[in-house]
């Protein structure tokens, strides 16, 4: 009874030892993915802002400036762009809103971000574009991958269209949750005119032609946790500056916008509590099961060799047997 019940168990010990690579090495990157209809939205905020007033063409002080960031997962473009690229894709359509002070708007930029749904990796399909411009991204934008790593990445701007480094600065505790923080800094660098102007009648195409350039600088940081790969927090110190030509008059440079934009307190939150509840999902995947089934095949292991041995032992020797007294002869 013994020995067949040390075979049961070393037969599941198997098992489970052979089922936790499995989980965490073939199964984890497979399920791991970000959904293809996912909608977020997120606001943030420069108080004390400065903002170029384009009535006269200087800047202003401003209580505060705002930006409204969404992201649409746009389910038809991720099927049909799957048909032929073989793999997992999200779409997501995104767009940058800010407004002054007083609810109007200082630019829209639109944007179209084609990615992997499972390592988030850049996947270059027609429609990718920001401002309605075509780019070919290279890099993570929006959301680091699954279990990010302590390492620089490389991060896509979408103002500047191009990429460059984002640098892991080290870990840090953000509300309760172990992040990793990264900086990456955009020097200056010349990038094209919204093609949504804040005053009626200007275009681009107008602005261009009087020889006046727009410039762009940026200190972009984010606290990422990295079981999801979420950001739970973002700032960025922005500036921008009109250069040169007659729109200027005599000037070699006014400032568009400068200020230290900061997500705004009730976001925070509510984006510190989805990530934890999202962490404790891809942790079970990625270390929590896959570790407690080695764990448990070995025991089993463990507990099979144990019976085993004592199927084996030899068994206690029999007591002597008595004789009976034999009855005395006549």
């Amino acid at each position: 009874m013994r020995r067949k019940a040390s075979l049961i168990l070393l037969a599941l010990a198997v098992f489970f030892a052979a089922l936790s690579p499995l989980l965490r090495w073939y199964a984890f990157p497979r399920v791991a993915k970000i959904p293809a209809g996912q909608y977020q939205d997120m606001v943030l905020e420069a108080k004390g802002a400065t903002l170029l007033d384009y009535g006269s063409m200087t800047a202003k002080k401003v209580d505060k400036v705002t930006v409204v960031q969404t992201l649409k997962g746009n389910v038809e473009a991720s099927e049909r762009i799957e048909r032929t690229a073989n793999r997992d894709v999200v779409v997501w359509d995104g767009l940058s809103y800010v407004q002054g002070p007083d609810g109007e708007m200082v630019s829209r930029i639109p944007e179209r971000y084609i990615f992997d749904a499972h390592t988030q990796e850049p996947v270059h399909a027609t429609g990718e574009s920001v401002d309605g411009d075509p780019v070919r991204r290279e890099g993570i934008e929006f959301k680091w991958p699954f279990l990010t790593e302590k390492r620089d990445y490389e991060y896509f701007d979408a103002q500047a269209r191009i990429t460059e480094p984002i640098h892991y600065e080290g870990t840090q505790d953000f509300r309760g949750v172990e992040v990793y923080y990264f900086e990456q800094t955009i020097p200056w660098t010349k990038v094209p005119f919204p093609k949504v102007m804040p005053v009626k009648g200007i275009t681009a195409e107008s602005v261009a032609k009087t020889g006046t350039t727009r410039w762009y600088t940026t200190v972009r940081k984010f606290w990422v946790e990295p079981v999801t790969g979420a950001p739970v927090y973002g700032e960025e110190i922005h500036r921008e500056e009109l250069r040169g030509g007659t729109l200027l008059g005599d000037r070699e440079k006014v400032t568009a916008f400068a200020g230290h934009v900061k997500m705004r307190e009730d976001y925070i939150r509510s984006t510190v509590d989805l990530v934890k509840s999202q962490r404790l999902l891809v942790a079970l995947m990625a270390t929590y099961l896959p570790w407690g089934f080695l764990v448990l095949g070995v025991a089993l292991l463990a507990l099979s060799l144990y019976l085993e041995a004592r199927s084996r032992r030899p068994g206690d020797p029999s007591p002597a047997r008595t004789r009976e007294p034999e009855p005395l002869s006549a």
